[in-house]
């Protein structure tokens, strides 16, 4: 599934069931949110805080997807395609950073 075709669903789904998008503010704040889960995951499950029992079933998956419908919602109602604007930020990445990390000591 290419990024377009998740912009697509995502359009089709809260056309269909979510009425609208949120506004922008409300869904950068549903975005730290998500993150937030995630972090609660990462921190608990390969961190070292001890995972609470009913943290145990979280499902990242699930939580990155969460985080991934939300900066599709964004992405959507400001007019991104986030296809072509994610190909143009990993040539920015490569161009930028192509010999860095594989000279960086603390990586071998």
């Amino acid at each position: 599934m290419s990024l377009k075709d998740i912009q697509k669903q995502v359009d089709d789904w809260i056309k269909e069931y979510g009425v609208r998008y949120f506004d922008e503010l409300t869904n950068m704040a549903q975005l730290t949110e998500e993150v937030g889960e995630v972090a609660r995951i990462i921190a608990r499950r390969y961190g070292e805080q001890s995972e609470k029992e009913s943290d145990k079933n979280k499902d990242l998956g699930g939580e990155l997807a969460d985080v991934i419908f939300v900066i599709t919602c964004l992405a959507n109602q400001t007019g991104i395609d986030l296809e072509q604007a994610f190909q143009k930020r990993i040539e920015a990445k490569t161009d930028r950073d192509k010999e860095r990390h594989k000279n960086n000591k603390k990586l071998k």
